[in-house]
C-alpha cells in the first residue's frame, strides 16, 4: 500500500486505494500508436511525437502543387513560411529571400530551419532523417511534404494566414483531419 503522505492532499478526486497493478509494456515491434486524435503518436522516454500526415515521396498526392514546387519552389516556400509566421511575414518577401538565397546554394539551409520551426508548432517527429538533411537532398520532396502537412492541418495554402484566420472567424471550417481512417 501506499504511504500515508503521498495520499493526503488529493482531495476528492484522487484515486486513493486504487492501484492499477504493473504496467504493461507495449511490444517492441509495433513503431507507433494512434494518440485519441486518431494521429500515430511516436513514444520516446522524452516526448511523444505525431507522424507527419503525409510521406516524404509522396509528392503526387497533390500534382499541381508538385508542379509548383519543381517549377519555382520559392512560391510554395513563401506559402509555407507565412502560415508558419503566423501572417508576421508575407508570402512574398520569404519567397523573394528564398529565391535570392537560391543564386547561392544555400535556400534548403535556410528553409531547414522552417522544417524545425514546423515539427515544433505542431510536435511532428524528425523523420526520415534530421531536417537539415531531409532539405540538402530532397528539398523538393520536402516542401511538398511541408505543404500537405499544412493543408491537411485546414489552412488553405492559396489564400495566405489572414484569410485563413478570418475564414475560421466567421465559422467556414474545414472538415476534420481523419488519419487513417478508412473503410
Amino acid at each position: 500500500m501506499y504511504p500515508t503522505s503521498v495520499n493526503q492532499d488529493y482531495g476528492k478526486f484522487s484515486c486513493e486505494g486504487y492501484h492499477p497493478g504493473p504496467m504493461k509494456q507495449p511490444p517492441y515491434n509495433v513503431p507507433h500508436y494512434a494518440s485519441p486524435a486518431g494521429m500515430p503518436v511516436h513514444s520516446s522516454a522524452t516526448t511523444n511525437t505525431v507522424a507527419w500526415s503525409t510521406g516524404l515521396c509522396h509528392c503526387f498526392d497533390d500534382p499541381a502543387n508538385c508542379l509548383v514546387t519543381c517549377v519555382c519552389p520559392c512560391i510554395t516556400f513563401g506559402q509555407i513560411s507565412e502560415i508558419l509566421n503566423k501572417g508576421t511575414t508575407s508570402c512574398a518577401s520569404r519567397g523573394a529571400l528564398y529565391g535570392l538565397l537560391g543564386v547561392t546554394g544555400l535556400p534548403s539551409l535556410y528553409s531547414c530551419f522552417y522544417r524545425s520551426k514546423m515539427r515544433g508548432q505542431y510536435d511532428l517527429e524528425e523523420a526520415p532523417c534530421v531536417d537539415c538533411l531531409v532539405h540538402v537532398f530532397c528539398e523538393p520532396c520536402a516542401l511538398c511534404q511541408e505543404y500537405r502537412e499544412l493543408k491537411n492541418r485546414g489552412f488553405d495554402m492559396g489564400i495566405g494566414w489572414q484569410a485563413n484566420m478570418e475564414r475560421q472567424s466567421r465559422g467556414v471550417t474545414m472538415p476534420p483531419y481523419n488519419a487513417g481512417m478508412t473503410r
